[in-house]
């Protein structure tokens, strides 16, 4: 079999594709490349050889691009192998979200963990993320800060919560109080949405309540309506302590008296803190009270 020819052929039909269609040239872009990158590995004698294949891609680089003109470098043949090596197994992923571009692609070809991909392409699909936009969620640990793999299909709302929450303010080098805290956050908020994750509305700040002859505010009321409930913030500057649990489990009961509708799902409390004491959580018996922390950028 002459892998080259077959490799050609594929590029210049998605070439012409290109012209004639281009409404869905993506689709055929992300097609051609797989197809490549599996005509690449079997050039090299299969997955097992394929890392030792270097010097094939270069004599393939060097005929395209003499033959075809500019866009098959030896960098370009060795993303689609690579594209090919990841999503073989798991190829429906990548079909199933082809509105993503090749250069969204690109930027995850260099991570091995198939879940940690798994959520990038869905975020990235749900969100409409521009490539750019995907760049920074990589480039703040996104993942990572989820704490656990997670299956998006199936998430609640506080398995997207992450940990730290990353929160906007001038100076960070600067100790916050609460209420300067507060107010980043306030001339922040479309971010500090984002940050938290899909589907969180603000519906309001110091949110004054009374319970019993005493007042109370709590610090932010916010919505989530994939998850259609209500969610408390409140923010600390200090360790993790058990008085803000019953803090929060008290602003719960009264937004599920007052607030919430019997359509509505159970209201869920999020304290994020300056330090984290898992200790303390662990006396927590309510499943809707999370603790996480934050860090100022």
């Amino acid at each position: 079999m002459n892998y080259y020819n077959e490799i050609k052929d594929v590029l210049v039909k998605n070439e012409v594709y290109q012209k004639v269609k281009d409404y869905s040239k993506n689709k055929s872009d992300l097609n051609a490349y797989f197809e490549v990158g599996r005509l690449i590995v079997e050039a090299q004698g299969g997955e097992a050889r394929a890392k030792y294949g270097n010097k094939l891609i270069k004599e393939y680089s060097e005929k395209l691009t003499k033959e075809l003109g500019k866009g098959y470098t030896y960098t370009n043949l060795s993303r689609m192998r690579q594209f090919y090596l990841l999503f073989q197994k798991v190829a429906t992923v990548w079909q199933q979200f082809n509105v993503l571009t090749w250069s969204h692609y690109k930027l995850l070809l260099t991570f091995t963990n198939i879940d940690e991909i798994k959520y990038y392409i869905s975020i990235s699909s749900k969100l409409n993320l521009s490539v750019r936009e995907l760049r920074e969620r990589i480039k703040s640990n996104e993942y990572e800060r989820l704490g656990k793999h997670i299956n998006i299909e199936e998430s609640k709302v506080n398995t997207l919560i992450k940990n730290p929450i990353l929160i906007k303010v001038k100076n960070k080098n600067e100790k916050l109080t609460e209420y300067a805290l507060h107010q980043s956050i306030l001339e922040n908020m479309d971010d500090f949405l984002k940050e938290l994750g899909m589907g969180f509305a603000y519906i309001g700040n110091e949110v004054k309540i009374k319970i019993g002859d005493n007042y109370h505010y709590i610090d932010f009321l916010l919505f989530n309506y994939i998850y259609n409930s209500f969610v408390i913030i409140e923010l600390k500057v200090t360790e993790m302590r058990a008085e803000y649990i019953g803090q929060v489990m008290k602003y719960i009961g009264y937004v599920n008296k007052y607030i919430r509708k019997p359509f509505h799902d159970e209201t869920v409390g999020v304290i994020i803190c300056r330090k984290e004491n898992k200790y303390v959580m662990e006396f927590c018996t309510n499943p809707n009270i999370f603790a996480t922390t934050y860090q100022t950028i």
